[in-house]
């Protein structure tokens, strides 16, 4: 038995556009983020600048309005969405990290459109320096890669799905 598998590229030579929509709250984190996204959507995902479209807002907690409003419009082909929470001494941590993420995950479905968690949800700000261009790498850039590799991926199923084949 052979078994298929499919899985998707980071590489387009067809213009796409993505949206990105970054926190201005721990701004200073975030601006590592969108420009981890940024390079690898320009150099891997052969993007050019006019493809890619930021929107700011205030915190983390107006990302999935402005993620509905843009899945809605049908303009992208995905949202990366960028912020940085890091934990303090109350609750207030807690329920912005989930209803962020939890509502991000219904729009997407809701909508099919890939939206990338690049959303940092810290312990301290060490871990945020370190998670945005340090020692582990820059989750603003994963988010991109994941991405890129979503938009493909549902072409590919989209091709095969229309071909009407078994894979």
């Amino acid at each position: 038995m052979v078994i298929k598998k499919m899985k998707g590229s980071l590489y387009f030579i067809h213009p796409i556009k993505i949206a990105i929509i970054v926190s201005r709250f721990n701004y200073f984190i975030n601006e590592n983020l969108i420009n981890g996204a940024l390079d690898t959507l320009l150099r891997v995902g052969n993007l050019k600048e006019e493809d890619i479209y930021i929107v700011e807002v205030p915190g983390a907690y107006e990302i999935p309005l402005i993620a509905k409003i843009l899945s809605k419009s049908r303009k992208y082909r995905s949202i990366i969405t960028i912020a940085t929470l890091i934990k303090g001494d109350t609750k207030h941590f807690e329920f912005i990290s989930n209803t962020c993420i939890s509502e991000i995950s219904k729009i997407s479905i809701k909508y099919e459109i890939p939206i990338s968690c690049g959303i940092l949800t810290t312990e301290n700000l060490d871990q945020a320096i370190i998670r945005s261009g340090s020692k582990m790498g820059n989750k603003g850039s994963e988010a991109a890669l994941v991405s890129l590799e979503m938009i493909n991926l549902i072409d590919k199923i989209s091709k095969t799905s229309l071909k009407k084949e078994k894979y």
